[in-house]
């Protein structure tokens, strides 16, 4: 025998073992037979020919060597019990399938189908807000009122390129939500800038920032408002800074993100001016596009949030007057200084600075911190992030909302209350499903003629 030991047990050696599993099938003359005795033995212990059922483990375990098993359940192989098995297997599928066949094809009726393909991420412009038009001095202006109007208002100013649904993301996130129970929202769009607005005449003056900032006066009269909270983005931001130097009894705070507080330097101006030239020979240009993409999210968009770039590409081509915005853009680019400092005349309420980390405005909110007073003054820079309110709503509403309590506009909420909130939101998202004899195929075929 071709054994060897090893820590207490024996194995078999595989060339013996090779050599007597591969013999030919042949009858040789001289050849003892039971020679293949152990041949039967190491088929059956290895599972060579024979038919797979519950096996023991081939090696146990014991204090003191491993050894060798046999199988201790014998395999079945025989034929007739094989066949009545296989047959019974075959019958109860084949009765199975009959049934579910005729079921489905009774109950559902196929008399339309169609496509429906899932809508890509756009703007909510659903957000219970009432458009009113505004008369002013340099013509009508549009304000989307969001709220009770008998509570206290926050007024909002947005950037080139966007109007007031650009705030409707933020303000119908679930925590801001919460918040504005206790608040009237009241969406000012500067002239020409609301979606679908037809281009302004050839003869019309476009107000300069500061005439865009006495506007609000003529919305704070039509709807009653003593004093607001700003809240502006961009160029929005620069409009309310102004307002509040001007009006400082009129404005309780302010929420500022990427504002600038300066002239427009040499190297913005003459992008500016080229954009605004082509917007009005040429449109919606792939410079221009790019410009405002770079504007509002700094570098690398498109790595950082593909369905929001794509959104605000697809907003800017497609639902922007050029000729109004150009109008805007030049209004923007030839800003004045501010002429603020903390050892001269500044911004008196409180502000809030906001800026994202990957912003190219940063260095502007650093230079308006830095004119304004510190104890009247929060600056923010929020991590991976460009457009804030876009990508990191839940931290600029938690802000915003410290911010208000720390001036005590409002009262604290609780961790309950939030939740509650958020299951509200939750439970408004998840949306009945109800019976249809309509079958509409979306990205996947459906077996049940549900509509959800």
């Amino acid at each position: 025998m071709h054994r060897c030991s090893l820590n207490g047990g024996f194995y078999m050696s595989m060339e013996y073992l090779y050599e007597r599993t591969t013999l030919p099938t042949k009858k040789r003359i001289g050849v003892d037979r039971r020679s293949y005795a152990p041949i039967k033995k190491y088929k059956k212990i290895f599972n060579i020919g024979y038919a797979r059922k519950r096996l023991e483990p081939l090696f146990v375990a014991s204090p003191l060597n491993v050894t060798c098993m046999e199988e201790i359940n014998e395999v079945n192989t025989d034929p007739v019990e094989t066949s009545s098995n296989m047959s019974s297997m075959n019958a109860e599928e084949t009765a199975l399938l009959g049934v579910l066949s005729g079921d489905s094809m009774d109950d559902i009726e196929l008399k339309n189908i169609q496509l429906q393909f899932p809508s890509s991420q756009r703007f909510n412009g659903d957000g219970g807000c009432t458009e009113v038009r505004v008369r002013t001095d340099h013509g009508d202006i549009m304000v989307a009122v969001q709220g009770d109007r008998a509570k206290p208002a926050i007024l909002t100013y947005h950037d080139l390129g966007v109007n007031y649904f650009c705030f409707q993301p933020f303000f119908n996130f679930v925590d801001m939500r919460a918040l504005l129970e206790n608040f009237c929202v009241y969406h000012v769009n500067a002239p020409g800038q609301e979606e679908g607005a037809p281009s302004l005449p050839e003869d019309y003056i476009y107000p300069t920032m500061d005439e865009l900032a006495n506007q609000i006066n003529y919305v704070l009269v039509h709807f009653g408002i003593k004093s607001f909270i700003g809240f502006g983005v961009g160029a929005g931001a620069n409009i309310l800074a102004r307002f509040s130097l001007a009006q400082p009894k009129k404005v309780d705070a302010l929420a500022l993100v990427n504002c600038t507080s300066n002239q427009a330097g040499w190297i913005e101006w003459a992008y500016q001016k080229m954009n605004s030239r082509s917007l009005r020979t040429r449109g919606m240009t792939q410079a221009v596009l790019d410009y405002l993409m770079w504007h509002h999210f700094g570098r690398y968009s498109e790595e950082r949030n593909r369905d929001l770039s794509q959104m605000y590409r697809n907003y800017f081509s497609r639902n922007v007057n050029p000729t109004n915005l150009s109008l805007f853009i030049d209004a923007y680019v030839q800003r004045t200084d501010l002429g603020i400092g903390r050892d001269t005349d500044t911004i008196k309420v409180p502000v809030l600075n906001i800026t994202g980390a990957m912003s190219p405005h940063v260095d502007d909110t650093v230079t308006l911190n830095g004119r304004l007073h510190p104890s009247k003054s929060t600056w923010m820079k929020i991590s991976d992030c460009g457009m804030v309110l876009e990508e990191q709503p839940g931290k600029i509403s938690e802000a915003f909302r410290l911010f208000l309590q720390g001036e005590g506009y409002v009262a604290p909420l609780s961790p309950t209350k939030i939740v509650a909130f958020r299951r509200l939101s939750d439970a408004e998202r998840r949306r009945p499903c109800r019976h249809s004899p309509v079958i509409r195929i979306t990205e996947n075929p459906i077996s049940e003629a549900v509509v959800c």
